[in-house]
């Protein structure tokens, strides 16, 4: 659950830099988020949620 959250804070973080520098647009990132809602209801995103622990695991054991 840690893991989950600080994910999405850092997400929310980069998205956040990239729409106030001009690099990402309003329409677009909204157009994103929604397809990652509705990404998370499909049968696909158990497999997501495993590569992502996998890579995160990865990333961790450098440190």
């Amino acid at each position: 659950m840690a893991l989950t959250v600080s994910l999405v804070v850092f997400a929310g973080i980069i998205v956040l830099v990239l729409l106030r520098t001009g690099y990402l647009r309003l329409w677009p990132a909204f157009a994103a988020a929604l397809f990652g809602f509705t990404l998370a209801s499909t049968g696909i995103a158990p497999a997501i949620t495993s590569g992502i622990s996998s890579v995160a695991g990865w990333i961790s054991s450098f440190g």
